[in-house]
């Protein structure tokens, strides 16, 4: 029989990646919270017709990367490669269209059929924020802030660089989207099969091509910022000056573009070169058309992602958690009276682990295994005066503490 191994591009998270992981998520809550978004939770797989509406019949996620798969009732769902699609579907099958604005933020694993590599895999973990109903600059400004916010907390910001752009409003992007296909036209013989066909269907796509051709025809293109209308441009100031006012830091990147319509205004992205090859941690932007598009009412919104996996591995060394107490029964006798002190330990706030078995050597070997600062040693001598050995397994000391006071004693390690 071959050995069990876990199916390419997912992987166990266990020990320290798991700690680093949950250190992600729960400051990335902790931040969010002050910025008074609540968190959602949407179901890890929708009817697959929820991201084809929203991230567009040529998109690469769609075409190559999804997960799709009839159910035994005939339904065609897919595993979610992004949220954002899953919280607009909630906005709109929850009728949630009178309580705007609304502030979500959500972590969970996100599922891809693409080549797994550093910090990517098929099943990956993002954390992210939506902020739905509010239309004006200030909504990018603070989204932004706060993915800047929680960079920071995670100490990071030295890590990456804030990358910048606008895409206008639907007037500007007519207008680009014609000049770009003009140009793009003259030079159809130098571009990739996948732009040639980009080029009928979403041509803006072409831009964000990873093809090294394609790079080299986008290097001349004609930049959006060229393109904007005053509304558009005075959007964009707004969000650059609200930016510096808060001394964000960023740098305008004529190339950063979204390919799908309903995209517009600001467009955003966090990146590092911190793991080899410029890489992107964190990425957002304004979808004002998004909601209508899935059959919604009007409604503006921006958000962003993060990979979990990435932000994990830039992380720098966390502070480690709390040392746990090891309760250490010497024989059988005793194991009532420490199952009983544990008990009361745990819930007294502490962390303690119990040996369950084996002699005295052998028991003492797990408390330094799991790294335990003080043993509670429980023999008959104890038993008989009830009271515990409390030893400092860093230091050696020990001290006969009463049974009755060992909450007391121990409080500076909860």
């Amino acid at each position: 029989m071959s050995q069990l191994q876990p199916i390419k591009g997912t992987h166990d998270l266990m020990f320290e990646d798991v700690r680093r992981h949950r250190y992600v998520e729960e400051t990335a809550f902790e931040i969010a919270r002050r910025y008074g978004y609540g968190e959602i939770a949407t179901p890890i797989f929708e009817f697959t017709e929820v991201f084809k509406r929203t991230l567009g019949d040529t998109s690469d996620i769609v075409t190559k990367e999804m997960f799709t798969f009839e159910t035994k009732g005939g339904d065609n769902i897919t595993l979610r490669p992004e949220n954002t699609a899953g919280v607009a579907r909630a906005f709109i099958s929850e009728g949630l269209a009178q309580q705007t604005p609304l502030k979500f933020f959500y972590r969970g694993p996100m599922f891809r059929y693409e080549r797994p590599q550093k910090g990517r895999q098929r099943q990956f973990h993002q954390i992210g924020a939506e902020l739905l109903g509010v239309p004006t600059p200030q909504a990018d400004i603070e989204v932004i802030a706060l993915g800047a916010h929680i960079l920071k907390e995670l100490k990071l910001t030295g890590a990456v660089t804030l990358e910048l752009n606008s895409l206008g409003d639907i007037e500007s992007r007519v207008a680009y989207r014609d000049v770009l296909v003009t140009f793009f036209t003259e030079r159809t013989h130098k571009l990739s099969a996948d732009s040639r066909e980009r080029l009928a269907r979403n041509p803006l796509r072409i831009l964000d091509s990873k093809d090294p051709g394609d790079k080299a025809v986008v290097a001349e293109a004609p930049r959006f910022t060229d393109h904007l209308n005053t509304a558009s441009r005075d959007f964009f100031k707004t969000v650059q000056d609200g930016l510096a006012a808060l001394d964000i830091p960023f740098k305008v990147v004529p190339a950063l573009v979204r390919g799908l319509d309903y995209y517009g205004h600001t467009a955003f992205e966090f990146t590092t070169d911190a793991l080899g090859a410029q890489g992107t941690v964190l990425a957002g932007g304004r979808y004002d058309g998004l909601i209508k598009q899935m059959g919604g009412p009007p409604t503006p919104g921006i958000g962003w992602a993060a990979g979990v996996e990435r932000l994990a591995m830039l992380l720098p060394e966390i502070a480690p958690e709390k040392r746990p107490i090891a309760v250490i029964p010497i024989g059988e006798e005793e194991i009532k009276v420490a199952q009983d002190i544990t008990s009361k330990l745990r819930h007294a706030g502490f962390t303690v682990d119990i040996a369950f078995s084996g002699n005295m050597g052998k028991r003492m070997a797990r408390a330094n295994k799991i790294k335990a600062a003080l043993a509670v040693i429980l023999g008959s001598d104890e038993l008989r005066d009830g009271v515990a050995t409390v030893r400092n397994l860093d230091t050696g000391d020990q001290v006969k503490v009463p049974q009755a006071d060992l909450a007391r004693h121990l409080a500076g390690f909860k």
